[in-house]
């Protein structure tokens, strides 16, 4: 799966996590996760693990109540501290092997893209760090009409 779409899935565990435990200390499963996400629960653990390494969500085996939860607050969580927890590769990669040296446009793209393509990844992480999993959250339910 693309790591755009890892993100996305991660923002939307995120959020149905902080809606059902906001008023409560439960804990919820990898299976209702799934059930959401409308995919499969091995792969939503897959995402729950980065974001449990990120420490941004704890989990608590067996017991009465196994399962996730957030690990701080929706309001302290922003959507740059996700996309930093999954996303493992830079937003954009120069080409994968060398272009000519030879060619006038080979030897002078990298040097020419690679401040834009740094400049741009840094202005949209900017961007994600203004909104959190709470915002997110409010303006989801908001525009859902079943809410």
């Amino acid at each position: 799966m693309a790591v755009v779409s890892r993100y996305v899935v991660a923002l939307h565990i995120l959020s149905w996590i902080a809606q059902k435990t906001e008023d409560n200390n439960n804990f919820v499963t990898s299976d209702r996760i799934a059930e959401s996400v409308n995919t499969s629960p091995v792969f939503i653990r897959r995402i729950l693990k980065s974001l449990h390494n990120a420490n941004l969500v704890i989990v608590q085996h067996g017991g009465t109540t196994p399962g996730w939860q957030l690990a701080r607050h929706a309001d302290s969580i922003t959507l740059r501290d996700v996309y930093e927890a999954v996303v493992e590769k830079p937003l954009f990669e120069l080409h994968h092997s060398p272009p000519n040296p030879k060619c006038l446009i080979g030897n002078g793209i990298q040097p020419a893209l690679n401040p834009i393509l740094t400049k741009s990844e840094l202005a949209m992480k900017h961007e994600l760090e203004q909104v959190t999993v709470s915002s997110l959250l409010h303006d989801t339910l908001a525009k859902n009409p079943q809410s």
